[in-house]
């Protein structure tokens, strides 16, 4: 029987709201308001845990469960955005190569855009070819936050 688990957690950035199944977190999205109920499992707090090592600075990688649904092809974009090391960046055309599929940008991009699983899935280390900001579906006030956030503590962060 699959059971969803969710609970809304601050920020610095915003409201975040993490949900989870059985098998592992299958969202963290920033939303406006909070879910009306809550219905939390240990494996959201550990998440909201380690986010909240993740803002103070403390911590570079993430090792709870995951359990996103998506395409095949999403599924493997997903896992080479979880390559992108603490502070760095790469582009679309990175991505597209590291899934060996060198022409498929767009559909990188889109598969990008639809990444449920924000900061753990580090979709905001993405940036064009040009180097310049693209989309970021927290908004792009968000992507440069983080960007700046990992930069500051690149140092610091124990992992």
């Amino acid at each position: 029987m699959y059971l969803d688990y969710f609970t809304p957690t601050d920020s610095p950035i915003g409201l975040l709201e993490i949900r989870a199944s059985d098998a592992g977190i299958t969202h963290i999205l920033f939303v406006d308001e909070p879910v009306k109920a809550v219905n939390t499992h240990p494996l959201i707090e550990r998440c909201k845990t380690q986010l909240e090592e993740y803002f103070q600075g403390r911590r570079q990688t993430f090792d709870v469960a995951l359990a996103p649904q998506g395409t095949v092809f999403q599924q493997r974009v997903w896992l080479q955005l979880r390559g992108i090391a603490y502070g760095e960046t790469c582009s679309y055309a990175t991505i597209s190569r590291g899934i060996g599929s060198p022409n498929s940008h767009r559909a990188v991009g889109a598969a990008n855009g639809r990444n449920p699983l924000s900061i753990i899935v580090p979709c905001h280390r993405v940036i064009g070819s040009n180097g310049q900001l693209t989309g970021y579906a927290g908004g792009l006030e968000r992507k440069q936050w983080l960007l700046r956030h990992e930069q500051a503590h690149m140092d610091f962060a124990l992992s």
